[in-house]
């Protein structure tokens, strides 16, 4: 059975590997052990703290396998967005050039800079090792994160957004950025990016271009990439759109990779998850669900076996699953199905 709980400082080693597993494109998880022993604590203090508006607060869970204790994957939730440091995206426009006399019109693309996503909460940091992206886990990683904003929702913003990984190759290279290291920058993307994963991002308002950028002035492998995913990204896409996720015409400004983004309470598994109270027992049903507990510091989801009483607002669970998720007959817990 794997679980899902909040990072501790005993996880240091493992969220370690982890940044150096995920590669090129992994902004938030750069392999820096100041920076990354920051995130842990700062996680911690997140969990701990009274929360009445979304703030400040960054929330970052790991998946254990409890048959051999090892942590197999992370993912984070950012509660707001852009209140400290600055939060960039283009956003991809158009302007008309028209001449009635002449009898040409031409639209043109445009890519403006801009923190319209300020203060916005953001779905982040997932990574899931290889060995463990099977049983449904990598759904489970990235949708439990609904089912914390559904029970605790005071602490999220309206607005929820996804940055998804654009276009790279296996060196890391961007051909969108490979134009703007051209032209404004003088730069290499793992070196822009690494910069703006440990905090550094003053560069990007002094360096980036002010006014808008003509589409049709990039290369045209530059332009291909603009608003597309990588190859890898593609499931976790896929995923979020069924949750009712959409693209609002924003992209990266390093790699143009699309910025997804949902009304919280359209959420599919935050709208539809249900309440309900413990009871523990024999569990003979097929039907997985994803299930957590309804504590913050103490948060635990997994996946399970479980038997509704929908009209009592009950659920029976297995005693293994009760002790997963610490409850005990009585209390409640929410849930979806898989």
């Amino acid at each position: 059975m794997v679980i899902i709980r909040p990072i501790q400082a005993s996880d240091y080693d493992a969220l370690h590997r982890i940044a150096i597993e995920s590669g090129h494109g992994f902004t938030s998880l750069p392999v820096n052990e100041e920076l990354l022993k920051k995130r842990i604590t700062h996680s911690e203090e997140s969990f701990a703290k009274q929360v009445t508006q979304p703030g400040q607060e960054g929330y970052l869970f790991v998946m254990e396998d409890l048959e051999t204790g090892e942590v197999v994957g992370t993912s984070g939730i950012e509660a707001a967005v852009g209140l400290e440091d600055a939060f960039y995206h283009y956003h991809l426009g158009k302007v008309v050039h028209n001449s009635r006399e002449l009898g040409i019109y031409n639209t043109v693309e445009t890519l403006s800079l801009c923190n319209d996503y300020t203060g916005a909460s953001e779905i982040c940091t997932l990574f899931l090792s290889e060995g463990h992206r099977k049983n449904n886990n990598g759904r489970f990683l990235s949708r439990f994160r609904f089912l914390f904003m559904a029970e605790h929702t005071e602490r999220f913003a309206d607005t929820v957004i996804a940055e998804m990984r654009g276009v790279s190759d296996e060196n890391g290279e961007s051909p969108f950025w490979q134009w703007l290291e051209e032209h404004f920058f003088s730069m290499d993307f793992p070196t822009a990016d690494y910069l703006t994963g440990i905090g550094k991002k003053v560069f990007i308002a002094e360096l980036m271009p002010k006014y808008p950028i003509y589409v049709n002035l990039l290369s045209e492998k530059a332009q291909q990439v603009i608003n597309k995913v990588h190859d890898k990204t593609v499931p976790a896409l896929r995923l979020l759109e069924a949750e009712g996720f959409a693209r609002r015409g924003y992209v990266d400004i390093f790699d143009a990779g699309p910025t997804v983004e949902a009304q919280k309470d359209s959420i599919r598994t935050v709208s539809q998850s249900q309440k309900c109270q413990v009871i523990i027992g024999d569990v003979n049903n097929d039907e997985n669900y994803m299930i957590c507990n309804t504590k913050v510091n103490g948060f635990r989801a997994t996946q399970a076996q479980v038997a509704l009483r929908e009209t009592a607002n009950q659920v029976v669970i297995s005693p293994a699953t009760a002790e997963a998720l610490m409850v005990t007959e009585g209390d409640w817990v929410r849930l979806i199905t898989n």
